[in-house]
């Protein structure tokens, strides 16, 4: 089984995300789970989603605390939130930055994978929504979820222009990531 953190900002789409993941992981035949966490809920405060995939039942119900994976929505957290708490030294972290991951104040093992997301959802949806572009990098970088199963996932979310180019990031970043 594989566990996933998301760490975002209220409205950014972390929940979202962690839905679309699960959702995807169904389409490739996996088992998944989709949760979120609040502390205070309001636009802009730290929030925290969670995803588990697995190619057998799951049965666990508890908050994910040692990830293999974790997602970083917002570059502005870290320092202020222990984005790296748990995670395994095998894992991966994707950040959303235009730094280099040498440049980042992030103490782990795991290897750290950055994107210029927010860049990469302006060129193509004309908003700063990352989040759809940061599961297309997971894709890529990972392998757990076919980005076909992304796309598919957030054209049923999001019908019509809006669903085509979401699929759009979603693939750019995903070869941007994965090569």
């Amino acid at each position: 089984m594989e566990e996933i953190r998301i760490h975002g900002r209220g409205g950014q789409g972390s929940v979202t995300a962690a839905e679309l993941l699960a959702e995807a992981a169904f389409e490739d035949g996996l088992e998944a789970q989709a949760f979120p966490a609040f502390g205070v809920e309001r636009r802009g405060a730290p929030v925290r989603a969670f995803a588990r995939i697995s190619d057998t039942k799951i049965r666990l119900r508890s908050q994910v605390y040692e990830p293999t994976y974790v997602i970083v929505q917002d570059a502005t957290l870290l320092g202020t939130v222990d984005v790296e708490e748990g995670i395994k030294s095998d894992g991966k972290m994707i950040v959303n930055t235009s730094r280099d991951q040498s440049q980042l104040d992030i103490d782990t093992e795991a290897e750290i994978i950055t994107l210029d997301a927010t860049k990469l959802a302006l060129d193509i949806l004309g908003k700063p929504i990352m989040n759809t572009a940061l599961l297309g990098a997971f894709s890529g970088a990972t392998g757990e979820v076919s980005v076909e199963a992304m796309k598919k996932r957030v054209k049923k979310r999001f019908p019509g222009e809006l669903g085509e180019k979401n699929a759009k990031v979603m693939e750019k970043a995903n070869k941007i990531v994965g090569g």
